[in-house]
């Protein structure tokens, strides 16, 4: 149920933004206040304990 997920932030659309899990095809909708301020379309987010944070490579 807490297992780390990794997604790619694919578009942002004004209060939302759609990421992709690399494992599915199918977008997930998520509201940009749940999300860390500095994501822009294409960072990797990781999500794990109910907390979206921004993988820096």
């Amino acid at each position: 149920m807490f297992e780390r997920k990794e997604y790619i932030v694919e578009r942002l659309d004004g209060d939302y933004a759609y990421l992709k899990e690399e494992s599915a095809d199918d977008l997930k909708c998520v509201a940009r206040a749940l999300l860390p301020p500095a994501i822009r379309e294409g960072s990797r987010l990781s999500y794990e304990m109910m907390e979206y944070e921004l993988i820096v490579e």
